[in-house]
């Protein structure tokens, strides 16, 4: 039996934006998520980062996101920003410079984030974690 990640998407939403675009902006990245508000911030939950991985590829980003995956994680999980305006025209922008309107703040939760990393942003060189690796970034 595999266990899948928990994906956890958060983002305020503030009075100058549309609370759909904002939903729009994070179903480009995570189109499986179930979205609700909380006061003035949308939430996502989910499980699956298939999307995602799929985004990372097709704009050949795998190693930059790689780096900035393996630099934040922590244990069992992973947390990282993704720009928000680029999410909503489908883009990944990693952990980018924040914009005026935020960033979607993304928290993945698994036990095991090293085959993680790999499976969504795989090393183009063909380096993958090894043990010796998996203090790094902890």
């Amino acid at each position: 039996m595999k266990i899948v990640p928990r994906v956890t998407i958060r983002t305020p939403v503030h009075p100058t934006e549309s609370v759909a675009k904002v939903k729009v902006a994070i179903l480009n990245l995570f189109p499986e998520v179930t979205l609700a508000e909380e006061g003035d911030m949308l939430v996502g939950e989910g499980d699956n980062l298939e999307h995602l991985r799929e985004l990372v590829r097709n704009q050949k980003i795998r190693d930059t996101a790689r780096g900035i995956l393996l630099r934040s994680r922590s244990a069992n999980v992973l947390r990282f920003t993704l720009a928000k305006q680029s999410a909503y025209i489908g883009r990944v922008n990693l952990g980018g410079v924040t914009g005026p309107l935020g960033d979607l703040e993304v928290t993945v939760e698994d036990a095991d984030l090293d085959a993680l990393i790999d499976h969504v942003a795989e090393s183009t060189v063909g380096q993958r974690i090894t043990p010796r690796d998996r203090s790094a970034g902890t």
